[in-house]
């Protein structure tokens, strides 16, 4: 059986200057055997926020005494912005659906969902025009929808990390909104590699 083992690296940029591009070649030395690389991720910042692994074919929906639990709902109420902490009981990350209802009309950009202290962040530059509304950002089929229409978000599908996850959520100054959001919690298992 493949045994995977999880490395990161820092790389240090001149400030001053702007990135073009970034190459990566992955090179193994002094070894034998067979080497895998997957899922090669690049992120800004000083620290490792986030890693979603492929989960199709090593995990499965999380169990207690041998049935499925169904989906975790967590409801709330924000105004202006609020970090909502999320229970995730699984072993693993679990992709997260976010319905988002504002109370009043928001402008464009000032919505967003976050993960941690603000990495993995989805913004939503389309207005929010009615009370009412539904602004969906939903990781499990990889839609962003307003009122059940495509709509453009800028970032990244949201999830929850195993434990508990904490998700900023930051709306227009002194407007609030009513938010669901919705996940599966996951487990190890399946087909090893």
């Amino acid at each position: 059986m493949a045994e995977f083992t999880r490395f990161s690296e820092t790389i240090l940029t001149k400030q001053a200057q702007r990135v073009v591009s970034i190459t990566v070649k992955p090179m193994i030395s002094d070894c034998t055997g067979r080497i895998y690389f997957t899922d090669l991720m690049v992120q800004e910042g000083d620290r490792l926020t986030g890693y979603v692994i492929n989960t199709e074919t090593i995990l499965q929906k999380y169990r207690e005494d041998g049935s499925i639990v169904p989906p975790r709902f967590y409801n709330g109420v924000v105004r202006s912005g609020e970090t909502v902490v999320l229970f995730n009981l699984g072993s693993d990350t679990a992709g997260l659906d976010c319905y988002l209802y504002p109370v009043q009309d928001m402008a464009a950009g000032s919505i967003s969902v976050a993960l941690g202290a603000g990495a993995h962040k989805a913004a939503f530059p389309t207005a929010v025009k009615s009370a009412g509304d539904e602004l969906a950002l939903l990781a499990s089929s990889r839609k962003c929808l307003l009122n059940g229409s495509p709509t453009e978000k800028r970032g990244f599908f949201q999830y929850t990390a195993a434990g508990d996850s904490k998700h900023p959520v930051t709306l227009e100054e002194h407007k609030s909104a009513r938010l669901l959001f919705e996940f599966q919690e996951m487990q190890e298992g399946g087909d090893r590699f």
